[in-house]
């Protein structure tokens, strides 16, 4: 006699969270032989080493575990590879099915994603937060971990139903105890940004700031000069606070890269644009993400976002030549052998750095010892591709003290972010995107010159030695100045703030 119970789940690959199908499938054996449990379908250590925890944690839920059985359990389609945790609550639930401890008629209604404890408590796994979209798209309802179902409900539409151990779950499925769907209220936060810097913290640095407010509005690349402790890390620390609200669409993709990434989600940081600051020892697969089975890095996980990179030249070149890609595309692909995980990378880069290995070059009190050697090995470990891929070069010097002392009152995070937001709404009715997103055609649409501009700005780019992806990136800076103003066209003025932003080249960085 055999019998066959068939349960729905998920595995992770990527940002994908593909359908599983768990075939259960029981047959008698003679009477003198113990059962036996197999598991099929590319399953990893974890995988098969979840039949020893369903097996107790049925027998610790008061189920009897069938025996005299050969018990086969099919992980389809075979050729995924399947890891974690996260299916020893659907093949516990296809064994109660299939030795007809619970129904098993409306199972396909339900997918169901969570680790057994040996007591048959249900634990939080990885990557809730997709499984729970691609759920809504097949009209099923989401059993997953107590722990995890805030996450889960961050998806609208969905029926989220949280279970803390085994035995909830059989209750809801024999209709002796119905789980009440989980529900709440996660609307990202238009205005507010909690936890988030001011920037009326900031003691003048008037320039630097007006690049802030330049960069938060049309997403562009930002990189700060200067020698210690003249405010560059605070300075980028407050930029989340003056960035457009996160649209709904955003939030969730950003929350579901934390949610597959190693930190988990977070859910009080829902709604908040990411800001990643990963240590200069970083390694190039911290930074890109990678593994066998393969995670976000820190590009990713900076979606929507802003990756801070500070003492850029300490970090090794190799590691900072593997941001050109992304910075260009906006996502990231890792091969292996057997598949390839393509990660979203559409992240804002903020970096800072000293002008020389000591960080006192042009100090009034002449306190660099640099000579011209050392500041040219220092500075040629950030290649002239990945520099002209930042929009924005400034010089952050150092203040005097009677500017640091002067009592005024200074702009809040909240008056920059209206001017920001307005002038990113511009950018939106324009083109539908901000305007470091441009195309070239989009550039050549909405970022027209004058002839006399036109001879001013080709003269720049023969002085300064630019090349033609500086030109158009000073184009969409240009355009983003005159978005602040709400002007049509871009005038001289426009024109000629952008080039100013491009100090390094100024300077024969």
């Amino acid at each position: 006699m055999s019998s066959l119970a068939v349960v729905h789940s998920r595995a992770q690959v990527g940002v994908q969270a593909l359908p599983v199908t768990i075939e259960v499938h029981m047959t008698n054996v003679s009477s003198s032989r113990a059962s036996r449990l197999s598991i099929v379908g590319l399953p990893e250590a974890a995988v098969k080493e979840s039949q020893d925890r369903v097996r107790s944690a049925l027998l610790n839920s008061q189920f009897e575990f069938p025996v005299r059985r050969r018990i086969t359990i099919n992980l389809a389609p075979a050729d995924l590879p399947k890891e974690g945790g996260r299916f020893d609550l659907a093949i516990a639930l296809g064994i109660l099915a299939a030795s007809q401890q619970i129904p098993a008629d409306n199972l396909y209604q339900y997918e169901f994603l969570g680790e057994l404890a040996l007591s048959g408590e249900v634990r939080p796994v990885r990557g809730v937060l997709p499984m729970a979209l691609e759920a809504r798209h097949e009209k099923r309802q989401v059993v997953v971990p107590f722990e995890n179902a805030t996450e889960a409900s961050m998806v609208s539409a969905v029926s989220i139903l949280p279970v803390k151990h085994l035995l909830d779950i059989c209750g809801h499925l024999q209709n002796t105890a119905p789980i009440t769907p989980f529900c709440t209220d996660h609307t990202p936060d238009p205005v507010a940004v909690t936890h988030v810097p001011d920037l009326s913290d900031v003691r003048g640095q008037h320039h630097a700031k007006r690049a802030l407010e330049v960069a938060a509005a049309g997403g562009h690349n930002l990189l700060m000069l200067g020698p210690p402790g003249t405010g560059k890390t605070m300075l980028a620390s407050r930029l989340p606070g003056i960035l457009p609200p996160m649209t709904e669409s955003e939030a969730l993709e950003t929350a579901t890269l934390a949610s597959i990434g190693l930190g988990g989600f977070d859910a009080s940081v829902w709604g908040i644009r990411p800001f990643r600051s990963p240590h200069h020892t970083a390694s190039g697969v911290a930074l890109v993400g990678g593994g066998s089975q393969p995670r976000p890095g820190e590009v990713s996980l900076a979606h929507n976002g802003i990756l801070f990179l500070d003492e850029l030249p300490e970090f090794d070149k190799r590691v900072l030549e593997v941001l050109r890609e992304p910075l260009e595309s906006g996502s990231i692909t890792i091969s292996r052998a057997a598949h390839q995980a393509e990660f979203p990378a559409n992240f804002q880069l903020v970096a800072a750095m000293n002008p020389c290995p000591c960080g006192y070059l042009g100090d009034a009190n002449n306190r660099c010892q640099c000579n011209l050697q050392q500041i040219s090995r220092y500075r040629a470990k950030i290649s002239g591709p990945l520099l002209d891929r930042i929009d924005l070069h400034i010089e952050v010097p150092n203040l005097p003290r009677s500017e640091l002392r002067q009592d005024v009152v200074r702009e809040s995070s909240a008056e920059v972010r209206a001017r920001v937001v307005a002038a990113r709404e511009r950018q939106l009715q324009r083109s539908g995107k901000p305007n470091n997103l441009l195309g070239n055609r989009e550039i050549e649409q909405f970022c027209r010159l004058n002839e006399a501009d036109e001879r001013l700005l080709d003269s720049a780019i023969e002085q300064l030695g630019l090349s033609a992806r500086a030109w158009y990136r000073i184009l969409k800076v240009a355009r983003t100045i005159a978005d602040f103003v709400g002007s049509e066209n871009i005038q001289t003025s426009h024109l000629t703030e952008a080039i100013t932003y491009r100090h390094l080249e100024r300077k024969k960085f």
